[in-house]
């Protein structure tokens, strides 16, 4: 397996498709296209919202927008790839959301937009994180929210699960 690092492009990006060997995530679930930029206490991620994606089909019928929970998972699966990056054992883990707080939303979301993940590194040890996370649109902040996030044992942790997905 590569590292994070050896993830990356000659930009310092990484596509999706990396994303997903760093994070548990496949679509229509993965809520980030590209990460532009990942430091240790700072990440920079986007997501291409289309019309064809399901959640706009029902929310709000004839009035299409972005559900505020799947810009608010955006940002948590943008600070899940950080916290990553920041452990070097990172696949015997799992990073889970354990509390949001502050979260709000300022300007809805539409088809077409390109949302723009910002999240910054408060403080992190081997139990968890603390990040302070931003969502934009066209330079203009349309969701954020502090979260903190929990670091646990894969194996551990999916010892627990039901013996359907053991």
């Amino acid at each position: 397996m590569k590292t994070i690092d050896e993830l990356k492009n000659e930009k310092g990006e990484i596509d999706s498709n990396a994303v997903k060997q760093i994070i548990p995530y496949e679509r229509p679930f993965l809520m980030i296209d590209r990460v532009l930029s990942l430091e240790k206490n700072k990440i920079i991620a986007i997501k291409n919202t289309t019309a064809n994606e399901e959640f706009f089909k029902g929310h709000f019928a004839g009035f299409p927008i972005m559900p505020g929970a799947l810009i608010i998972e955006g940002m948590g699966q943008a600070a899940t790839l950080m916290i990553r990056y920041n452990i070097e054992n990172h696949l015997e883990k799992e990073v889970l959301a354990y509390k949001i707080k502050e979260a709000k939303f300022t300007l809805p979301t539409f088809p077409g937009d390109q949302l723009k993940y910002e999240v910054v590194l408060l403080g992190q040890d081997e139990r968890g994180g603390l990040v302070s996370a931003k969502a934009f649109v066209d330079d203009k902040v349309v969701a954020e929210a502090q979260m903190m996030l929990a670091v646990v044992d894969r194996k551990e942790f999916r010892s627990k699960a039901s013996p359907v997905y053991k």
